[in-house]
């Protein structure tokens, strides 16, 4: 009886002191190897959504995930396919994992935030961006700034007042942002600001090629400050740039050419 209690006693500590010593090198061979397979699949599954193949896309997120359960890339990446799928539920699902994972996360705060924008779920979205711009370790508050001024534009009664608030202080970090540009160009027109709506369309114009809907903008800013050469000018770049464009019979509409 004596020998068995030692002969159990000597197992019992064997088995405690294998445990102790954690993974085997080939173990942590494999883990690394399998994490490398998760950021493989990831980057695989991105080139996937741009080709517009979400079929594929999904298969390398769910291997991803099953390779690295902890890559939150993956699931990022996964919430993001969701949405473009129309699929908000599971989009939701997956931004709320990778939250799990990276709770801290001010890049994710501010993507999950932007979804619920998107989805109408303003008061929690603005929770979040105010999240990201509370963490002082967060680099770009530029991003997280224009995300707000866009949702807060996006409500039924827009905020203009918040909202140009937080675009001039995007515009303030990276004045190259071309769509919170836009963005506050589009503002002085809805709040009849048309100096405003000018310096910013021509701000825009100087870094991006102008398209139908930048033209229509500085179309109505220059027809609200009653400058007829540059209405004119203008709107003939429209027309001769985008005949069919819907903006081309919106200035149809306002003054016939």
């Amino acid at each position: 009886m004596k020998y068995f209690n030692k002969t159990l006693i000597v197992m019992l500590v064997a088995l405690l002191i294998n445990a102790c010593a954690g993974p085997t090198p080939r173990e942590v061979e494999e883990e690394k190897i399998d994490k490398r397979g998760a950021v493989i699949n990831t980057q695989l599954a991105s080139g996937y959504i741009q080709r517009g193949d979400m079929k594929v896309a999904k298969e390398k997120l769910l291997k991803a995930m099953k390779l690295d359960a902890t890559y939150v890339p993956a699931y990022t990446t996964m919430a993001v396919l969701m949405a473009m799928i129309n699929k908000p539920v599971e989009a939701e699902n997956y931004y709320l994992q990778a939250l799990d994972l990276a709770p801290l996360n001010p890049e994710l705060q501010n993507n999950y935030g932007t979804f619920l924008c998107n989805n109408k779920k303003y008061d929690e979205a603005f929770k979040m961006f105010d999240k990201v711009l509370n963490n002082s370790f967060y680099n770009t508050p530029e991003k997280a700034h224009a995300n707000y001024g866009y949702c807060l534009l996006q409500k039924t009664k827009p905020d203009y007042k918040a909202a140009e608030k937080h675009l001039r202080l995007a515009l303030k970090s990276n004045p190259r942002l071309i769509s919170t540009l836009l963005a506050m160009a589009e503002l002085g027109i809805d709040t009849k600001q048309y100096l405003m709506a000018r310096a910013y369309t021509q701000r825009y114009h100087a870094l991006a090629r102008p398209d139908s809907h930048s033209l229509w903008i500085q179309i109505q800013a220059e027809y609200a400050l009653n400058d007829k050469k540059y209405f004119l000018q203008l709107s003939r770049k429209l027309m001769e740039l985008f005949p069919r464009s819907d903006e081309a019979s919106l200035l149809a509409r306002l003054a016939p050419l």
